[in-house]
């Protein structure tokens, strides 16, 4: 028999009856019931029940062991009685009859339980990641997360992709993130940096005459964490394709997330075939570029019925300013009172002077609008109003009225709120979406310039005439998001692959040609010598993971994640190195 066991605490069955066996494990809970011990012995496998009578070798120690001790166990498995059976443990129909019991290590008093999952402060579970990892859920998320690894690695590799790794130590670049930075010993006063995502080394790959390049790729941002953002590193599933329109893209990866998804999704809806959306459009309808169609709330401008209209607060901003929209938030099933009271005092308490409102309910045996705006708009526009919405009886709209971009997060976070108090969110679906056509450029009020909206290596949709002809803010870009269920999972697009466009793009955010020579030389000289057409996209592997697992936070599907202070609590990282370290590296602390 093998030294420490014959079979794991998952593997037994009633077709195992009087075998001899050995199984090593965890104490996971004791019961005693006067003079026979309940073992629960958990692996990474599973669990199974052991007893413990008084004729066993390892009784007088069996009677000490405590939860999360390891233990070694011999006995004969034996079946359970029709009651005591367990129907939600798969070994639920036998229990082994221990004969002799061998303690393999202790644990100390726990900081926090295994047992029963209770919730526990994040810092503690943290600190204490080892324990907290052998809690049941936590566990079963992070096989889940290899799991789906393994199935996507393995759909890139039959769709024809080839998986390279690109360099961890990289150099600064100036746009997007900040970088981690990494201090050169051989080269005094120089660093490297940690890549925010393979982004160059992927086009150089292409570059390079490789068609399809895919890996399961580490980046590094030094950005704030929040619950759908890890702090310092996170994984995404990176891919490059030579020779291809944005439409190959979306062909070849929605089939590959789609049947991922499929496959993990325990019986929940995927979208059968993602819908498109442009940027501008998703602003118009759903108030954000990450839209959760679970919400089948549409937003539509309303502003023309509302024009010289008798509601003052509404029509005065409208005739004082040309850019003032009234936007509408329609609400099938929220024709209550107190459902639009309780909109009305949300909205107050997010610092709005609150929310206008239409009903409508039955009265005599025929439709009848009520609520404060309809006295003030008339019945003719009432009407017109609930005709373009579709409303009916026991529905409702809400309205919003000032310059879209001031209000258009509130809009967003309303229309969210709505749907969810009205419970339309469909919880048992994946629903997906391409986000397209995102603006090149945007303007940076704070600095009185230009800056790059999105990715600054996709191509402009015009290329160069759009360049050099057109205003840099209506510019749109080959680039395009991927959003399940109201998180952006994946971002992509084409990507210029021209010299002089790429030099013309950055010169529009004030960077010279020389400057992209020195922070992108790399790239740049590769585009002299034959560089195909080429472009890619990137899916966050944390949040499809998250998706799946049904988590709520990042940091319950990643192994060993930092705190929200970007603190290593296992770790005890950042920390502090002697100062032979420092000079090594050249670098003196200023306190």
């Amino acid at each position: 028999m093998h030294h420490y066991r014959s079979h794991t605490c998952a593997d037994l069955r009633t077709s195992h009856v009087g075998m001899r066996i050995r199984l090593s494990g965890w104490v996971h809970r004791i019961r005693d019931h006067g003079g026979v011990l309940f073992i629960d012995l958990r692996d990474h496998y599973g669990m199974t029940q052991i007893v413990v009578n008084s004729d066993c070798d390892g009784l007088l120690s069996a009677e000490k062991v405590r939860p999360e001790w390891v233990i070694q166990i011999d006995g004969y498995v034996e079946s359970r009685t029709p009651n005591t059976r367990n129907p939600n443990l798969p070994t639920g129909e036998i229990e082994v009859c221990a004969i002799s019991m061998k303690i393999l290590s202790r644990a100390s008093d726990l900081p926090l339980p295994v047992f029963g999952e209770p919730d526990y402060p994040e810092d503690i579970r943290l600190k204490y990641r080892f324990l907290d990892l052998r809690r049941e859920t936590i566990h079963r998320n992070l096989i889940r997360r290899q799991n789906i690894i393994h199935d996507l690695r393995s759909r890139m590799h039959e769709a024809g992709f080839n998986e390279f790794s690109t360099p961890i130590l990289t150099a600064s670049s100036p746009e997007g993130a900040r970088d981690f930075l990494v201090p050169s010993r051989i080269h005094a006063g120089q660093f490297y940096a940690l890549p925010q995502a393979p982004q160059q080394y992927k086009q150089l790959i292409m570059i390079s005459g490789f068609d399809r390049y895919f890996q399961i790729a580490p980046c590094f941002r030094d950005e704030d964490p929040r619950a759908d953002r890890l702090s310092g590193e996170f994984y995404q599933l990176d891919l490059e394709m030579s020779f291809i329109e944005q439409e190959d893209l979306w062909i070849t990866f929605e089939p590959i997330l789609k049947d991922c998804f499929k496959k993990f999704a325990e019986g929940k809806r995927v979208t059968p075939q993602f819908p498109r959306i442009p940027y501008k459009e998703a602003i118009r309808k759903y108030g954000t570029d990450k839209p959760d169609l679970r919400n089948p709330i549409q937003m539509q401008d309303m502003t023309e019925f509302f024009r010289d209209s008798d509601l003052k607060v509404f029509s005065e901003m409208i005739e004082s300013d040309p850019n003032v929209e009234v936007w509408a938030i329609p609400v099938k099933g929220g024709g209550s009172r107190k459902y639009c009271d309780r909109m009305n005092s949300w909205a107050q308490k997010k610092g709005q002077s609150g929310m206008g409102y239409i009903l409508w309910r039955e009265l005599g045996g025929r439709l009848e609008p009520t609520g404060p705006i309809t006295k003030n708009i008339g019945e003719e526009r009432t009407e017109s109003i609930r005709m373009k919405l579709g409303l009916e009886i026991g529905d409702s709209v809400f309205f919003i009225a000032g310059l879209p971009k001031n209000f258009i997060s509130f809009a967003a976070e309303a229309r969210n709120k709505a749907a969810t108090d009205a419970k339309l969110i469909d919880e048992n679906s994946y629903e997906f979406c391409w986000i397209t056509d995102f603006p090149f450029y945007e303007w940076d009020e704070e600095n009185k310039k230009v800056n790059f909206f999105h990715n600054p290596f996709s191509m402009p949709k015009g290329g160069i005439k759009a360049l050099e002809n057109k205003d840099p803010c209506s510019i749109s870009a080959m680039q395009f998001d991927l959003v399940c269920n109201g998180f952006e999972i994946g971002s992509g697009g084409i990507r210029n692959h021209l010299p002089h466009i790429m030099v013309k793009a950055f010169e529009i955010v004030g960077l010279s040609k020389d400057k992209v020579k020195e922070h992108f030389g790399g790239i740049y000289r590769a585009f002299q010598y034959g560089a195909p057409p080429h472009g890619g996209m990137a899916a966050g592997i944390d949040r499809i993971v998250m998706l799946l697992c049904g988590a709520k936070n990042l940091r319950e599907v990643t192994m060993f994640p930092m705190n929200q202070q970007s603190k290593d609590l296992l770790m005890d990282a950042p920390s502090d190195v002697d100062k032979k370290q420092l000079s090594d590296l050249h670098i003196r602390l200023i306190s």
